[in-house]
């Protein structure tokens, strides 16, 4: 199965109809009674009925653009998760995160954005990383770069920005995600990184560092919504990425930390002041 420019043309035009008419009419204007917590064990993993109504519209028409793939979106995922298992085994899966950045999203913060991952046979082979706020993207397929495109349509080549030290460098760590103990440990461990943000948005995370603007991010989990895409865009804009800086990533691996970075050199950095924290 392969994917043509005009497959791409349409994904994107999907995603974008899908910013315009199920997200931003409730971005600020969200009931109480519209957003609810995932689970007990985690009340920040908030879901809203913007999350749910964008998944099921980016899937019904995707659908249509690639009828035999299969679609794994994270609303989907936890309502079944065993729909995980398809992007291991599947010949082709799309994989999307309908409002990556929700918990900004509920609380009015214009820091989220959907993303959305082609996989072949566990490789990511298109990611599209979008922001509904401004009408831009960055898209990348795989051995053609990334590539930034705005609301006109214009698209100009992105890359990583040249290599900077650690101790020069700007960063994302999920601090939130720890626990109190576990936090200071990894902040104190990252004490002597120039930068430390925690913008709780892996697609904004990603778009920073692909574009230039960022140096690195050290993730706290491998939901792979909020890392096929993004590990394409940054590696084809000249930047690197490993799951605990040492294994080469697959949208089916569950279990570690991503390490990602303008370039390999800084990556191996971050992996060694990373290597004995939590």
């Amino acid at each position: 199965m392969q994917l043509s420019q005009k497959n791409i043309d349409d994904i994107i035009e999907v995603v974008r109809l899908a910013g315009s008419k199920e997200i931003l009419p409730v971005f600020r204007n969200l009931l109480p009674e519209q957003i609810s917590k995932k689970s007990k064990q985690n009340p920040r993993d908030l879901v809203t009925i913007a999350d749910h109504a964008a998944e099921k519209f980016i899937q019904t028409e995707i659908s249509k653009i690639l009828p035999k793939a299969n679609l794994v979106g994270e609303e989907s995922v936890a309502e079944n998760p065993k729909l995980l298992d398809l992007i291991g085994t599947s010949d082709m899966c799309v994989i999307i995160d309908p409002i990556d950045g929700t918990g900004n999203f509920a609380t009015g913060l214009a820091v989220f954005g959907t993303m959305v991952a082609v996989v072949i046979r566990n490789e990511t082979i298109f990611g599209l990383l979008y922001d509904p706020i401004v009408d831009d993207w960055i898209f990348s397929k795989h051995g053609e770069g990334s590539w930034f495109v705005n609301s006109n349509g214009r698209p100009s080549s992105i890359q990583t920005r040249a290599y900077r030290p650690h101790y020069n460098a700007r960063g994302f760590l999920a601090l939130d995600d720890y626990s109190a103990n576990d936090r200071s440990t990894l902040y104190n461990g990252f004490a002597s990184i120039a930068q430390i943000h925690d913008i709780r948005c892996s697609c904004h995370e990603y778009r920073q560092i692909a574009s230039g603007e960022a140096d690195f991010l050290r993730s706290f989990s491998l939901k792979p919504w909020d890392h096929a895409a993004g590990q394409l865009v940054l590696k084809e804009a000249g930047g690197w990425a490993a799951v605990d800086g040492l294994m080469n990533y697959k949208p089916s691996l569950y279990s570690g930390r991503m390490i990602a970075a303008s370039c390999r050199d800084l990556g191996e950095e971050i992996t060694q002041i990373s290597s004995t924290l939590p």
